[in-house]
C-alpha cells in the first residue's frame, strides 16, 4: 500500500541562535547591503567594519547599517582585530586578491559567487584557506535555505526515486552601458559567472544528492550560447549528462526567464517556484498527489542570514569549510564554467 504524500520539515535552526560572530565588508554594494540588513535583522552577529575604495562610501554605508567603523581601501578591515570574518562581497573580478588577503590576516572568509574568476584562481584561494586553518566558504545562499533542505532531504532518502531529470534557469534582462562590469572582459563579464552559477550549483546539487556524482567538465557536457559586442557570454545554454541523470541549464541577460527549477524522478517530481535560489515554496508531486512546503518566516534577500548564521555555525565547530557545499564541489562547478566559457571562445585578458 502506497503511503500517504509528504514532506519532511526543514533541519535548519534559527539564524538568531547562530554564535555572534563579528563581520567585516569589503566592497559595500548592493549585496554587501542586503547582507547587512539581513545579517543585523535576524542574527545575533554584527558588521563591525566595513572597507571601500571610497571612503565617502564606506562611511554611508557605516552610517545606515550602524557599523563602528569605515575604512577608505581594505587593510584595514583585515587588521581589525574585532573582525572575525570577512565578507567579499565585490565583484568576481576582484575575488581571489580579497579573498587571499583576508586569509592571510587569519580571517574567516565568506566570497560572493562566483567564487573566482575561474577553477585555477579558485584552487590558490582553496589552498591558502586550509594552510591557514580558517574557514572558506563560497556565498551560495541557496544551499542554506529551508526549502532546499527540505529538496535535500527528499533526494537524500529516495523519495524521488532514480533521478533523470533537472531543469534550472535564471534569466534576467541586463539594461546597461557597454561600460558596465557584466559587460567588460577585463572584469570577468558575462552572464555565466553572473547568474548562470545558480543553474549550475543547483543541477551540482542534485547530482551530487542523487548519487550521480560530480558535473563533468569534458565528455557529457554540450554547450550553445551566444556573445555580446564585448565578446562575453550574453546567453548559455548548458545540457549535462552525468550518470542517469540528465541536466538542462539555461542562462541569459537579454530577457526575463521563469527563473524555476524542477527534479524528476522514477517515484516523483520536485517543483521550485519563480526565484527558485530564493526563499519560496517546494511543491512534491507523485501521480496525481501534490504537496507543498511553503513556511518560509524570512523571505526575499533577508534569505541571506542563513548562510551568515551557517558559517557561524561552522566556525564555532572548528570546520575550515561548509558540509552543505564543500570547496571540491565549488571548485568543480567553476570548472564547468571554465569548460563552457571555452567552448564559447570567452576568454579573459588574465587568462
Amino acid at each position: 500500500m502506497t503511503t500517504a504524500l509528504s514532506l519532511p520539515h526543514p533541519r535548519h535552526p534559527d539564524p538568531a541562535d547562530a554564535p555572534a560572530l563579528r563581520w567585516g565588508i569589503l566592497a559595500p554594494g548592493w549585496i554587501a547591503s542586503n547582507f547587512a540588513r539581513a545579517v543585523h535583522t535576524h542574527t545575533a552577529q554584527r558588521v563591525v567594519a566595513v572597507g571601500s575604495r571610497s571612503a565617502s562610501r564606506a562611511e554611508e554605508f557605516a552610517a545606515r547599517f550602524e557599523i563602528p567603523r569605515a575604512h577608505e581601501g581594505y587593510e584595514a578591515v583585515l587588521a581589525d582585530r574585532e573582525v572575525d570574518a570577512v565578507y567579499v562581497a565585490s565583484p568576481h573580478s576582484e575575488h581571489r586578491e580579497q579573498a587571499l588577503a583576508a586569509i592571510a590576516a587569519g580571517k574567516h572568509v565568506l566570497v560572493e559567487k562566483a567564487f573566482t574568476r575561474n577553477a585555477a584562481e579558485a584552487r590558490e584561494v582553496i589552498a591558502a584557506g586550509r594552510a591557514a586553518g580558517v574557514l572558506v566558504m563560497e556565498a551560495m545562499w541557496s544551499r542554506y535555505l529551508p526549502h532546499v533542505d527540505v529538496l535535500r532531504q527528499l533526494l537524500d532518502d529516495g523519495a524521488l526515486g532514480d533521478v533523470h531529470r533537472v531543469e534550472a534557469d535564471f534569466g534576467s534582462r541586463a539594461q546597461v552601458p557597454p561600460t558596465h562590469r557584466l559587460l567588460d572582459p577585463a572584469l570577468a563579464g558575462g552572464v555565466l559567472l553572473d547568474l548562470g552559477v545558480y543553474p549550475l550549483a543547483f543541477a551540482s546539487f542534485v547530482a551530487r544528492h542523487a548519487g550521480a556524482g560530480p558535473l563533468p567538465a569534458g565528455a557529457g557536457l554540450q554547450v550553445a550560447g551566444a556573445l555580446a559586442p564585448t565578446g562575453v557570454d550574453a546567453q548559455v545554454s548548458l545540457q549535462i549528462a552525468v550518470g542517469h541523470l540528465h541536466a538542462a541549464l539555461f542562462t541569459t541577460m537579454l530577457a526575463e526567464t521563469p527563473q524555476t527549477a524542477t527534479v524528476s524522478g522514477s517515484l516523483a517530481r520536485v517543483a521550485l517556484g519563480h526565484k527558485f535560489y530564493a526563499p519560496g515554496p517546494l511543491t512534491l508531486t507523485r501521480g496525481t498527489e501534490t504537496v507543498t512546503w511553503d513556511e518560509n518566516r524570512i523571505v526575499d534577500l533577508d534569505g541571506l542570514a542563513f548562510q551568515a548564521a551557517a558559517l557561524a555555525r561552522f566556525v564555532a565547530e572548528g570546520r575550515t569549510e561548509s558540509p552543505l557545499q564543500p570547496l571540491a564541489e565549488t571548485l568543480e562547478i567553476l570548472e564547468v564554467a571554465d569548460a563552457a566559457r571555452a567552448t564559447l571562445g570567452v576568454r579573459y585578458p588574465h587568462e
